[in-house]
């Protein structure tokens, strides 16, 4: 015999799970979150790993398969200071694009050499690194003093 009290439960559970539905994630799971670089050349929109724990930052890049276009990762500092980033254990060139806490690119350090383990640093203080795919920056025409807007900026659009 039909249950009309199953078929209901099941129906809002339904509609529930497509109310609270997460956020977007990679192919492994990974939570994504968009991530625009405003730059003389446009718009450029990408969706980003957040690395806002120590784990997470060590970890970074390494051990990853190559970057799609429109992918990266951004890394999250309480605290603002000259920053250095290597490429120990990471397989694909990366851009690595320093942050200052307006959002303003403070410096690029473009197709770092995959498994380097030269330090890299910024050109000046930054709470945030964005890492995409190596020469993606050049693509997009990204320079010094371009914007990085994220809510981690406080400049979200």
């Amino acid at each position: 015999m039909f249950d009309r009290r199953i078929l209901l439960s099941g129906l809002m559970a339904l509609s529930l799970s497509a109310c609270f539905q997460s956020a977007p994630v990679d192919a492994t799971g990974r939570p994504l979150e968009p991530l625009t670089i405003v730059t003389a050349t446009g718009e450029h929109k990408f969706m980003v790993e957040i690395a806002d724990e120590e784990a997470e930052r060590q970890r970074g890049m390494m051990y990853r398969d190559a970057l799609a276009d429109d992918r990266g990762m951004l890394f999250q500092f309480q605290d603002v200071q000259p920053r250095g980033f290597w490429m120990r254990n990471t397989p694909n060139s990366l851009d690595i694009i320093y942050v200052a806490p307006d959002g303003k690119i403070v410096s690029i350090a473009a197709n770092a050499v995959p498994f380097s383990e030269e330090t890299l640093p910024s050109d000046g203080p930054a709470n945030g690194v964005v890492e995409v795919r190596g020469g993606r920056a050049a693509e997009i025409g990204a320079k010094p003093g371009d914007l990085v807007r994220h809510p981690f900026f406080g400049n979200a659009d």
